[in-house]
């Protein structure tokens, strides 16, 4: 069974443009052929912040929007992070749903694609990768940075990547994937997973 990819538009602001970049990386992942590709958008769920009583350790959700949210992610073998930069940090809505679940991302790998003005939001970027190694998920060095973004929308909303764009986009996915096949092996239920006689031994 082919591995599952979640693209998450990590922007929820009426006007943005994350799901024109969200479209394209995940065209772009589909015609790499490693994994089976989800267009995941935040702003579907509803997330509210923080409103969950227990601990999300317990996984003992009231509210229908983290169980979702929390199927969602789950279901998921890798990650690839939409994201804008607000303030050289990413978005609120983003942070918040990374923090509102904790196991459903464990032994999970994640690449980011940032987009923004001349820095192509490469520091909302960085410190979305430290935030997910908080909740045990394997945050990749490679990045693809969009700086600019204005410019690469067509008249149609469409976004139109550059070449080295497109490069980075399949080192990107490459690397995911050798990732995401060896964290399986981590996660329980996998039929790769070592015994505690294996480990033992």
């Amino acid at each position: 069974m082919a591995l599952k990819l979640n693209v998450i538009i990590g922007s929820t602001r009426p006007g943005r443009v994350g799901p024109s970049v969200a479209r394209w990386i995940a065209d772009v992942a589909a015609e790499h052929g490693a994994f089976k590709v989800e267009l995941v958008d935040l702003a579907d769920f509803g997330l509210p912040l923080l409103d969950e009583a227990a601990h999300p350790r317990l996984q003992a959700y009231a509210n229908e929007p983290t169980r979702r949210w929390s199927q969602s992610v789950d279901s998921a073998d890798a990650f690839l992070f939409v994201t804008p930069e607000y303030d050289f940090f990413p978005p609120a809505a983003l942070v918040n749903a990374v923090q509102v679940l904790i196991k459903e991302w464990a032994y999970k790998p994640a690449g980011v694609v940032s987009y923004g003005g001349i820095s192509g939001g490469l520091r909302a970027g960085q410190e979305l990768r430290q935030l997910l190694v908080n909740v045990n998920v394997h945050p990749l060095p490679q990045a693809v940075p969009v700086p600019f973004v204005p410019q690469h929308l067509a008249e149609d909303g469409a976004f139109r990547a550059t070449p080295p764009m497109q490069d980075g986009a399949r080192l990107l996915l490459d690397e995911l994937h050798k990732w995401a096949v060896a964290l399986k092996t981590l996660r329980p239920g996998s039929a790769e997973e070592p015994t505690r006689q294996d480990k033992a031994a």
